[in-house]
């Protein structure tokens, strides 16, 4: 591969997965329905209208899901792919869907575990008043943490459902990539 093919793969890479990203957390958020007036919320909200809102015209949510935002997030994958595909002068069957559906799983549990661990550095620094992204993480974090805090109470003044829900992630990347997702 030359450099210019390397550089192309690594700006789509970049660029898409970072958006799909966006496009995550945002469809995320409104799951666990976090305070939309957040800052941080405002930012992803204003960044990903242009790719969500003409989808809703046609696509409505289904309960609290957002089907446009998951139809928007697996159009962009698509993309990449094809643009990808096209770069590196790969061969386009058209047969992405276990690729997409496995990369997209990895990137919903990397969230996850960027947000517990952005949530236990914030919770060891203190003094997180007036962080715009305190609020958002636990809203984002806590029904992962609720059944295991069930589970694993607090032993003494500290928290192991961090630790518990970290391990289970990295068991559900193991078993995607088992699975040849």
């Amino acid at each position: 591969m030359s450099a210019i093919q390397e550089i192309l793969v690594f700006l789509i890479d970049t660029l898409f997965n970072l958006y799909i990203s966006f496009l995550l957390i945002r469809m995320l958020l409104g799951l666990v329905r976090a305070d939309f007036y957040n800052p941080i919320s405002q930012f992803l909200v204003k960044i990903t209208d242009p790719v969500i809102k003409p989808l809703r015209r046609f696509i409505p949510a289904i309960g609290k899901i957002d089907s446009a935002a998951i139809v928007a997030i697996v159009g962009l994958k698509v993309i990449e792919l094809i643009l990808l595909s096209l770069v590196t002068g790969g061969d386009f069957s058209g047969s992405f869907l276990p690729f997409v559906v496995g990369d997209l799983l990895r990137m919903l549990v990397w969230i996850y575990i960027v947000a517990i661990i952005i949530q236990v550095i914030i919770s060891w620094i203190g003094n997180t008043y007036g962080n715009p992204v305190v609020p958002l993480i636990n809203s984002l974090t806590e029904p992962l943490f609720k059944p295991v805090r069930k589970l694993v109470p607090p032993i003494g003044m500290i928290d192991l459902s961090a630790l518990v829900v970290l391990l289970l992630l990295q068991i559900a990347l193991i078993l995607i990539r088992a699975f040849g997702l």
